[in-house]
């Protein structure tokens, strides 16, 4: 599933245990981009489609799942 919205993504942050600085390192994304992003809150991310992919990948690596049925979620991953 996809990083959908500002609130998934400070979620998703949240549920790894990490901080924005952390995330901004480990994606390649500046810091400001990523609290842009979280700014968005319950709205989509208007980020481009590599950066949000770069973010996801560094939260995925961290045991976040992302889910989106019904509405946008995250969980931390099975085995984690």
């Amino acid at each position: 599933m996809a990083l959908i919205t500002g609130n998934q993504l400070r979620a998703a942050r949240a549920l790894a245990g990490v901080e924005q600085k952390w995330l901004a390192e480990k994606s390649g994304v500046s810091i400001n981009t990523i609290r842009n992003m979280e700014a968005r809150g319950a709205e989509e991310i208007t980020s481009g489609a590599v950066t949000v992919r770069k973010v996801q990948a560094a939260l995925e690596g961290a045991g976040v799942e992302f889910t989106n049925g019904g509405q946008p979620g995250v969980r931390l991953a099975k085995g984690k």
